[in-house]
């Protein structure tokens, strides 16, 4: 039978990355993001390349409404997901707590928290009705580390860490897994989002050490979703081979 995996943020980095994977194994995916045209010619690549059905939906997770009236549609047309890949998510600037700006920190926790909460509340009576699914949700080493500069982004992350693990208690009577990953230093796109398209700054991130690769992260998250159904996987920390905890890292000289 066809996996069906439904995947959000899923236009670059982890998500993207992801997508393919899925899309190679020829499974039928749902792909949401904000810049769904971005993928738009990808998704219609791996549909010939494979011959897997691939949609394609606009969704910003922010936006209550746009994720009830999202997923009702997918859950119609296409069905409760097998896999749902929680994976949206961003940040913002690296300032002390008290200079954050408000505008902000609501963002983060719009997207980090409160979406990765609407999308899977709008999916999960679908799932627990059907008695299957596995809920992966993106986490981070921020959830466990805190840092300077990051209160805000770290304690979302430690919130989906938490929200992921009240989830699993809620349906352990019914055959939905749920897994946190929980990636270390990886190079995408993120550390611009962070920094407003600022390259420069971006780059300093990743200077000097051999960060992990967006699929380095899918190939784990490919992994966790593939167990036999007797096996759950429940957290999984990933880092680079220099970095000890979030943001002890080992640099070297260029």
């Amino acid at each position: 039978m066809t996996m069906k995996v439904v995947i959000t943020g899923a236009s670059s980095g982890i998500g993207k990355a992801t997508a393919a994977r899925f899309a190679a194994r020829r499974c039928e995916l749902v792909l949401l993001a904000r810049r769904d045209t971005v993928l738009t010619e990808e998704a219609q690549a791996w549909t010939r390349a494979y011959g897997n059905p691939i949609h394609v939906r606009a969704l910003d997770v922010r936006d209550r409404a746009a994720v009830e009236s999202v997923v009702g549609e997918v859950i119609r047309s296409v069905g409760a997901p097998d896999v749902l890949v929680n994976n949206a998510g961003l940040a913002r600037e690296t300032l002390p707590y008290q200079d954050n700006d408000w505008a902000d920190i609501e963002e983060m926790i719009d997207t980090n928290i409160k979406g990765l909460a609407s999308v899977t509340r709008a999916f999960l009576p679908a799932m627990v009705a059907r008695n299957a699914g596995h809920i992966i949700n993106l986490g981070s080493t921020a959830g466990q580390f805190a840092y300077g500069g990051g209160a805000v982004y770290c304690a979302t992350k430690a919130a989906v860490k938490m929200l992921s693990d009240g989830i699993r208690i809620d349906t352990i009577a019914t055959d939905i897994k749920v897994t946190t990953v929980m990636p270390g230093l990886v190079e995408t796109p993120f550390s611009e989002v962070r920094f407003r398209g600022d390259r420069a700054r971006a780059a300093k991130v990743y200077a000097g050490v051999e960060a992990l690769t967006a699929d380095d992260i899918a190939e784990v998250i490919e992994f966790v979703a593939t167990r036999p159904r007797r096996v759950q996987i429940t957290d999984m920390t990933i880092m680079a081979n220099q970095q000890a905890t979030g943001f002890t890292i080992h640099r070297t000289e260029d």
